[in-house]
């Protein structure tokens, strides 16, 4: 088993009845095996849209699976069924709005709906905790945008030590004093 274990939560009704494929929660996994040269361990799961569950399932990741980095996608739009960013702030201890703010900016650049989006992150204990939009396209965009501060995030909360392929993004760490 590998030191590090990233969590992956897709939140929708269909995919978990088995109406649809996840399709989102997949990319996210293979974005994950394209970005990190470090062997990690993909903690999955694809549940409804409900709020109590969402927050369960973040705590469980974060808790007892003891992963450093949970990764959602889906409910992060305005349909009253989008619930993902409450469930995160309720089981976060700190949020990390500047984790939103450049994924909405860098999705306007391709498409005008993406101020409707709600993603957010924050922290759980010793875990990151990052919404995602729900299209794989959208979902490349806003990692591509955000993970080069992840491992640092994840040094700060003294969670296991990142690498990443620097062929396909590079983590940013400042430079030793």
């Amino acid at each position: 088993m590998s030191e590090i274990k990233i969590g992956v939560i897709t939140a929708s009704d269909r995919a978990s009845k088995g109406i649809y494929e996840d399709i989102s929660g997949v990319a996210i996994q293979d974005t994950m095996k394209d970005y990190l040269s470090s062997e990690f361990e993909i903690v999955y799961r694809c549940i409804p849209d409900e709020q109590d569950i969402l927050e369960e399932t973040m705590k469980e990741l974060c808790d007892e699976a003891g992963c450093c980095l949970v990764v959602t996608t889906g409910g992060t739009g305005p349909a009253l069924r989008d619930v993902t960013p409450e469930a995160t702030e309720n089981v976060c201890q700190k949020m990390m709005p500047g984790f939103g703010e450049l994924m909405r900016q860098v999705s306007l650049k391709y498409v005008p709906t993406a101020i409707l989006s709600r993603q957010t992150a924050g922290i759980r204990g010793k875990s990151l905790i990052i919404n995602l939009p729900g299209k794989p396209k959208s979902i490349r965009e806003c990692l591509d945008a955000v993970f080069p501060a992840v491992p640092y995030c994840i040094d700060l909360l003294e969670g296991p030590f990142i690498e990443t392929n620097e062929s396909v993004i590079k983590a940013f760490r400042p430079k030793a004093k």
